[in-house]
């Protein structure tokens, strides 16, 4: 039994300097891949359309448009929202609590699903990630590893794929419709948006000004 419990020991401090040293190794270099880009690439029997773009070479109100979207509070947290996570427990876990930092995590470490293990991983890497990486820099790395359709990552690919322009070059009601597709990428579309995609897209956009407007975007433009 002490046999177990030192080997169990030393697989945890293993493990946890591993995590360590890909946060810290992310916070400069780019992921290559992720298991969802992998696992993709592999269902679909070909390689995913992927291309990395830095944040400098992303359109703004691309950033604003996300932030609007997924975590209107980004700036302010530390990884958790904790006002949404009550909303959420109060509406009987019906709705979304995970923020933009939360779902990096998910994308660059871990793999898709709700199993307790995922969320408790999740829950360990994501204060370090907000420790050690600029906000900016979180944003970068979900717009560039984020499902956008079937076998199209990153919002350069995405740009591309739906309107036929470079990330830098997206205006406003492009982004919203990006971020407006996030949640549910292979159902949705940016070039033909469904009319709640239009009205969420009109939203976002809304949202994306207000956040512009009031500052809330100070921690990554």
């Amino acid at each position: 039994m002490r046999w177990f419990i030192r080997l169990a020991v030393r697989g945890g401090l293993v493990l946890l300097a591993l995590v360590l040293l890909l946060v810290v190794l992310y916070r400069v270099v780019d992921p290559p891949t992720t298991y969802t880009m992998w696992s993709e690439g592999k269902r679909l029997g070909a390689p995913v359309d992927h291309v990395w773009v830095d944040a400098d070479d992303i359109a703004p109100v691309m950033l604003r448009s996300v932030v609007a979207a997924e975590d209107a509070n980004f700036c302010t947290h530390w990884g958790f929202d904790m006002k949404a996570i009550r909303n959420a427990i109060e509406e009987g876990g019906n709705r979304g609590a995970s923020t933009i930092s939360q779902q990096t995590v998910k994308n660059v470490y871990l793999w898709q699903g709700r199993s307790w293990p995922r969320k408790a991983l999740e829950a360990m890497i994501t204060p370090l990630v907000e420790a050690v990486w600029p906000k900016r820099r979180i944003l970068e790395v979900y717009l560039n590893i984020a499902e956008f359709d079937e076998g199209v990552f990153g919002v350069g690919a995405a740009a591309e794929h739906y309107f036929g322009v470079a990330s830098q070059a997206l205006s406003a009601t492009q982004a919203a419709r990006l971020a407006a597709i996030l949640p549910d990428p292979k159902d949705r579309s940016a070039s033909r948006p469904s009319n709640f995609v239009q009205r969420r897209s009109a939203q976002i956009r809304d949202g994306a000004a207000t956040i512009e407007r009031d500052g809330r975007d100070d921690c990554f433009e």
